[in-house]
């Protein structure tokens, strides 16, 4: 039974139901003085509690899915990590399996597109790292079959999975629905998790000595998608967006590398690495280093390319309302940037969800297919 199964989550909820009925039946017999009573009526509050904790912290990792599996929740991931270099095969894409997209038509790739469970090996972070991609139904018509498309890199947060993706924040399902009020083109969408060497927070650095993470995602992803799905090689054919972490890994890449990707979307993004214990030291004594993963450090000391940024935040509930607006005045030509400021909203994927459709046609109109 996966941890995010309605039959753990169910039977959570039973026992506490249970438990609840037994300890209203026995209370009378353990109202009688004593250290054996005592100790047996502690013993059954303690386990309604744990219980009912334990329902509800089911019920919220089903709906945010913090952790995907028993082993993320415990950090024993057993999925792919950094390579050995002398191990590593053919870098590029391996086809995993095959899902629906959970729209009408479902089924049919020329209705409803696909999503396909994917590997990517990185050729020179020697990362390896699992991914979804998003193909929309044009990808599979007959009128398509020499159009390249524009492709966008969505990362989650830290802890995220690359689930929340496609089941909590919809991506799949609100590109699809976007296109069809045609307030979109058709995009590839890459769709993954930044913590590509987990449990580690590695926040698209390239760590001295460990995990080249800035390298997987700015010269490895892009050459590995375009070698094995129908999209362009030039800046103005990749975006890049994420929330949280993943926005912070999008606004980073994208100011950092012109020459891979054109936009960015950060939603209620970080504007600089945290160094803690998700993370572990991540410059090894680099200054340099440190300083370039300040956002706002990077915009006044770097040269700013021809890139767009999107910028989401809220007056209200988000922590980097102040950090997003220093950013936005350091944004200076040839470079551009947008906003979307909510009067209230949390760090969250009710925030999320709100902002992800006007991302994603801003997006659109910033990418070009060829």
């Amino acid at each position: 039974m996966g941890l995010t199964s309605t039959t753990v989550l169910l039977l959570a909820v039973l026992c506490t139901v249970l438990l609840f009925a037994a300890t209203v039946w026995l209370w009378p017999r353990l109202a009688r003085q004593g250290w054996v009573p005592v100790l047996g009526r502690v013993g059954l509050v303690l386990a309604i509690q744990v219980l009912l904790f334990s329902s509800v912290a089911l019920e919220a990792n089903r709906t945010f899915l913090f952790y995907g599996s028993w082993a993320d929740l415990f950090g024993q991931q057993t999925g792919v990590g950094v390579l050995d270099p002398h191990a590593i095969g053919n870098p590029g894409v391996k086809l995993l399996g095959k899902q629906e997209v959970g729209v009408p038509g479902a089924g049919s790739p020329q209705l409803s597109g696909e999503v396909q469970k994917i590997s990517v090996q990185g050729e020179r972070s020697r990362i390896v790292s699992p991914a979804y991609v998003y193909l929309p139904p044009e990808y599979f018509k007959k009128e398509y079959e020499h159009t390249t498309f524009p492709a966008v890199v969505v990362l989650t947060g830290f802890p995220g999975t690359a689930e929340n993706l496609l089941k909590g924040l919809r991506y799949p399902k609100t590109a699809w629905t976007q296109v069809k009020q045609k307030k979109m083109q058709p995009m590839i969408l890459v769709m993954m998790r930044p913590t590509v060497t987990p449990p580690r927070n590695t926040q698209c650095i390239d760590i001295p000595g460990g995990p080249q993470t800035e390298t997987f995602f700015a010269k490895d992803l892009p050459k590995a998608i375009s070698g094995t799905f129908r999209v362009g090689t030039a800046p103005r054919n990749w975006g890049f967006m994420g929330d949280s972490t993943g926005g912070y890994c999008a606004l980073k890449i994208v100011l950092q590398h012109p020459e891979a990707y054109a936009a960015g979307v950060g939603l209620s993004a970080d504007y600089k690495a945290e160094v803690d214990r998700d993370s572990g030291d991540l410059f090894h004594g680099n200054k340099q280093e440190e300083k370039r993963s300040d956002l706002l450090w990077s915009l006044d000391h770097l040269p700013q390319g021809h890139s767009s940024f999107l910028l989401t935040t809220s007056k209200h509930g988000e922590v980097n309302y102040r950090a997003t607006q220093r950013f936005i005045a350091k944004v200076h030509s040839p470079a551009h940037v947008s906003s979307i400021t909510l009067d209230t909203g949390g760090h969250n994927f009710n925030t999320w969800r709100r902002e992800i459709p006007p991302a994603l046609a801003w997006l659109s109109g910033r990418l070009r297919a060829r």
